[in-house]
């Protein structure tokens, strides 16, 4: 369900124009913590609006003499207002406007833990007069009272989806605006020069001629600035997403060992038997900051067992759709006629070949092992049993993904694809006001680029925002946040 907003919002004394109507001042309500049966100690209710302070006196009991006053924690109890049942003893955080979150009035109920208090605690709130908020509406009235840049907003759901140390550290960053002040100033630049071009238009006679040259060169440098910036998005989208890799082979060359050797534990059953494996086993890991989805894969082969050709068809969906194959090889068999079958379906696919139970081999076999494996040129010796070769396997992969390209930018921040779409429309709009110069035409058409560019910049921070843009961010947050 897309948001409401009204025809006009001023956000930072600035109009946002939007489409729709909305009741302004709702007192919206949520759960802001997971609820899992037995499980957390303690659950969270948040309310924010004009009469969250009101509701709270009315379901919540302080006994003594406790202030009621801004940023304040009560002790009390949850109870009915009409019948005075006890719901809940719990603890009322109190947050007036404009020091919250929301710049809302706004209040948390510190409840006990699990499934019941904290629905009992949100129903009553829902029948003092306050609604369930929609999924990311708290953050929204944040962004819409000034709280929070988009940008901003982005890296709260970055940090509470990361998957890694590194990928939180971005979305700190973002936090912290270090997104968003570089993109300010690069939009100021640009509103100073269409500034600069607009004043010639309209007073041409009475200014001194347009520094054509000094122009040219501050579209170079934001050009240049932009770049820099647009060579942090795959950085980005490994950080959020991740990267699936498959590990694959025939039976019993050791890759639910490997599996297990990486992952420091048992997640997948050994056996000596052949096909041990009938289905896939992941198991989340993080390499070099980048979050691993890594797939252990039945042993591929022609089989008549119901069971396990299914786990082999598995197998093979796994390996197309992965980011990155390891295929995996028993050493001490060489390469066979079936690895080398395997490896013409899954060569087309970014791959690492894992060269398994070298241990099994004296030097000169190691040698000439290798000799007769052409392909793939990126080999991995490893001893699966034995924990030997994971830190190669590891560098492998980070070379694989071309992890130093994307560091190379060496920014502290990562970009989203859609902050990297405006950014592209940017530099588009600028190189096109280049064309315009470089044409000698009129300075009305270096201005029609330009304040494209310029919106383009708008649209990552929110100077300059549609509802679908709104409604295409805070859908994707949970309720409660």
């Amino acid at each position: 369900m897309p948001f409401q907003l009204s025809q006009s919002i001023i956000r930072e004394g600035r109009v946002v124009k939007m489409s729709k109507i909305v009741v302004q001042g709702e007192t919206i309500v949520a759960i802001a913590t997971a609820v899992v049966p037995q499980q957390g100690s303690v659950g969270i209710v948040r309310m924010s609006g004009k009469d969250a302070g009101a509701i709270a006196r009315l379901v919540f009991h302080a006994p003594g003499h406790q202030v009621w006053e801004t940023h304040r924690i009560l002790y009390g109890y949850v109870r009915h207002p009409q019948t005075q049942q006890v719901v809940d003893e719990a603890l009322l955080l109190i947050m007036q406007s404009p020091r919250s979150y929301t710049r809302e009035d706004v209040v948390e109920f510190h409840c006990h833990g699990g499934i019941i208090p904290v629905q009992q605690v949100l129903q009553l709130c829902l029948e003092q007069g306050a609604r369930l908020a929609q999924p990311g509406e708290f953050t929204l009235r944040a962004f819409l009272n000034g709280r929070l840049d988009l940008t901003q907003a982005e890296s709260i759901a970055d940090l509470v989806g990361s998957r890694s140390p590194a990928a939180a550290q971005i979305a700190l960053a973002g936090l912290q605006g270090k997104l968003a002040i570089p993109i300010r100033q690069l939009r100021a630049t640009c509103l100073d020069i269409l500034a600069e071009i607009e004043a010639r238009i309209d007073f041409e006679e009475d200014l001194p001629p347009l520094d054509e040259r000094g122009i040219i060169t501050q579209i170079e440098q934001v050009l240049a600035d932009i770049t820099k910036i647009l060579d942090t998005a795959d950085r980005g989208e490994l950080l959020r997403t991740g990267l699936k890799v498959a590990i694959v082979g025939r039976p019993n060359v050791g890759k639910s060992s490997l599996l297990n050797a990486w992952s420091r534990s048992d997640r997948a059953i050994v056996t000596d038997l052949p096909g041990t494996t009938r289905d896939v086993v992941e198991s989340q890991l993080v390499v070099g900051g980048i979050p691993v989805q890594v797939l252990d894969t039945a042993g591929i082969r022609e089989t008549a067992d119901r069971v396990e050709k299914i786990g082999v068809e598995r197998s093979r969906r796994a390996a197309q759709a992965a980011d990155l194959v390891l295929l995996t090889i028993d050493a001490s068999a060489g390469w066979t006629a079936e690895d080398q079958e395997i490896y013409e379906q899954v060569q087309h696919r970014p791959l690492i070949l894992i060269i398994n139970k070298i241990d099994l081999l004296e030097e000169a076999q190691k040698k000439t092992l290798q000799s007769k494996i052409q392909n793939p040129k990126s080999k991995i010796f490893t001893v699966a049993a034995q924990s030997q070769g994971i830190d190669d396997l590891e560098r492998a992969i980070l070379e694989a993904v071309h992890t130093d390209k994307i560091q190379a930018a060496d920014l502290d921040l990562a970009i989203n694809q859609r902050q990297a779409a405006a950014l592209t429309k940017a530099k588009l709009s600028l190189q096109q006001v280049q064309n315009t110069i470089s044409n000698q035409l009129p300075l009305d058409f270096w201005t029609i680029d330009l304040r494209g560019a310029i919106q383009a910049l708008g649209e990552i921070t929110g100077e300059e925002v549609t509802e679908s843009v709104l409604d295409r961010i805070f859908s994707r947050f949970c309720i409660g946040k």
